[in-house]
């Protein structure tokens, strides 16, 4: 064992901040990560084995315990739960003989719960041994198990399984683009990769950070922040030549998956506008951030990158222009929400926990290596191409006065038509709605569980940073569902589960709120109860250094500004105060245990 743990190693030539590659290539080999490749790790890499340790512990696809020869990762998310997951679980544990969250006697099989991984549109979806299963059902789950207990290969399963296995042969996957509406400016026919680039080598940096300025372009990761004055300012911070591209492709926001369609279909486009944001800040290196939930596509991506360099569109004096050098890698992640957030991604970036940085400085200030770093998501860098391409004048013909352009949206959830749309900002959610076929809805989640979720007389809002601000992610909620506990309850726990507990309103008061919303759901609340829950969910706005515990308890607080009627029906007393707690359910567990009867009455 010792010898593949130093080869893996060397391969990365034992550089600390390739600590997560490191890991994930043992991982890959072991079906874990042994004690001996912590100790070898922490040995040659000069740290101590607690380092390496807390960066395993952090990271959800890495584990100290064999995951199984077929390590079955089953999205439990608020819409896999809608199309069936439940039962799709209950298949593979009968089938098993196991429950999730744990491995067979002879290591074979491992099933396990994970968070959402991209594939709303066409749940219940898994991740078995890397690859991606799509619409599962409890006999699908019949026929893989059989499989596994044969000794089938995934590739063999997903030929079997996947009703017309589609995409380039290195990415052969029976996942669906159900791209639904298309738009003029990301998803269309008339991409040609490297005209924008043609254009920008012969302009001067300032000139194509300024065309970005007018533009009004802002990130479409959901904070919105302007493109073209990031740019600006990481130009000016670089003072020594040194500066880094970061592509965010760590798209973790429940219901969002639009990204994932962008990096199969237009994987050149993204990486055109890394090529120009590198041409514009001065930086000569890119990574792309690639979420673990799509490193299927990590094979195919790395293809293109290759072609690209022979055709000196990467690499040294690209498109002819002398000193534009700029080259592209790919780094995978482990899985972690809070590493959608950019100091959090860039500490990932360097082999550490995704932990968020206190800011200031910011990334483009002091980011990747302590040098000015660019983050821009999958979708962002797609839009600056057609920025580049088309214009800034011609841009902002779409959308409204602050929101120029058009928008991505993931739609899932409770309608006929779910994938993706490209619309034009300033677009109504009634419009949405008809589009994806909607119909008898109770609620939309606009934004994913940090968004805000809507009830009908808003359904006339407009999907804009103005009005109703979106990383592309909405979900429709139909009238049979219980919002309360099989939404706003699964969010919670979600973010209690993916909280990197830094900081301690995210991590204490999180459950805290989760606790009184159960006391509230199991009918042993008090309309003081809905006032404090309220009150209290507002302090995670303003107590948490990253977007992740700034918005935790949005669920709560929009769906008590939104239907607070659902909270108050729950509420069967006007007293100020209802203990929640049952003392004989407290002790019941001990007194079976020593053979006694409650004795809760005094003389």
């Amino acid at each position: 064992m010792n010898e593949k743990i130093q080869s893996i190693i060397e391969k990365y030539q034992g550089d600390r901040g390739r600590l997560l590659d490191m890991l994930l290539d043992i991982q890959a080999q072991y079906q874990h990560i042994p004690a001996e490749a912590v100790n070898t790790i922490a040995d040659r890499l000069d740290i101590s084995q607690v380092d390496v340790e807390q960066v395993v512990s952090f990271y959800h696809f890495l584990t100290t315990s064999p995951a199984g020869k077929y390590a079955v990762y089953l999205n439990d998310s608020v819409v896999a739960k809608m199309m069936g997951r439940d039962e799709v679980a209950a298949a593979f544990e009968a089938e098993t003989g196991i429950l999730f969250n744990s491995v067979t006697p002879d290591g074979l099989i491992g099933l396990w719960d994970t968070a959402d991984i991209g594939m709303n549109d066409q749940e219940p979806a898994a991740i078995i041994n890397g690859t991606v299963f799509t619409k599962l059902t409890p006999d699908k789950v019949k026929k893989l198990v059989g499989g596994f207990q044969v000794g089938k290969s995934i590739a063999t399963m997903v030929a079997e399984h996947g009703e017309g296995v589609r995409g380039p042969k290195l990415m052969r996957t029976m996942i669906r683009r159900n791209i639904r509406q298309r738009g003029a400016i990301i998803i269309y026919d008339n991409y040609e990769f490297g005209r924008a680039l043609q254009k920008v080598v012969t302009q001067t940096p300032e000139a194509v950070i300024a065309e970005l300025q007018r533009s009004n372009l802002r990130g479409r990761g959901g904070a919105g922040f302007p493109t073209g004055l990031k740019w600006h300012f990481c130009r000016q911070a670089n003072n020594d030549g040194e500066a880094y591209i970061i592509c965010n492709a760590d798209e973790g926001e429940p219901g969002t998956f639009k990204d994932r369609v962008l990096l199969s279909e237009l994987p050149r486009m993204v990486f055109e506008g890394m090529l120009i944001a590198g041409y514009a800040v001065g930086a000569k290196q890119g990574i792309v951030y690639l979420r673990n939930e799509y490193r299927y596509m990590r094979p195919y991506l790395e293809i293109i990158l290759q072609e690209m360099q022979v055709l000196n569109q990467l690499g040294k004096n690209i498109a002819g222009k002398e000193g534009f050098d700029f080259d592209i890698r790919i780094q995978l992640g482990a899985g972690s929400y809070v590493c959608g957030a950019e100091s959090a991604l860039i500490e990932s970036l360097e082999g550490k926990r995704g932990e968020p940085r206190n800011r200031p400085p910011f990334p483009v200030q002091k980011g990747y290596k302590d040098k000015p770093t660019v983050v821009n998501n999958v979708e962002t860098l797609c839009k600056a191409v057609s920025v580049i391409d088309n214009g800034a004048d011609w841009f902002m013909s779409f959308g409204t006065t602050e929101s120029s352009g058009t928008k991505l949206l993931s739609i899932s959830g409770d309608c006929k038509r779910p994938g993706i749309y490209e619309v034009e900002w300033g677009v109504t959610v009634e419009a949405l709605l008809r589009r994806a076929g909607a119909t008898d809805v109770q609620a939309v989640q606009v934004g994913g569980p940090s968004g805000t979720c809507i009830d009908p007389s808003q359904f006339n809002r407009q999907i804009s940073f103005e009005d109703l601000a979106t990383g592309g992610a909405v979900i429709i909620i139909g009238e049979q569902r219980d919002l309360l506990r099989d939404f706003v309850l699964e969010y919670m726990n979600f973010f209690i589960a993916e909280s990197c507990s830094s900081c301690a309103p995210c991590r204490a008061l999180t459950v805290i709120l989760r606790n009184k919303l159960l006391k509230i759901l199991d009918g042993h609340g008090t309309k003081q109860d809905i006032d404090e829950l309220y009150t209290w969910a507002g302090y995670n706005r303003v107590a948490n250094r990253c977007g992740l515990g700034q918005t935790a308890a949005n669920p709560i607080i929009t769906t008590i500004e939104n239907f607070y009627n659902l909270y108050e029906n729950l509420v069967k007393t006007d007293e100020t105060y209802v203990s929640a707690f049952n003392m004989e359910q407290a002790v019941a567990e001990a007194c079976e245990a020593v053979g006694r009867v409650p004795n809760l009455h005094s003389d």
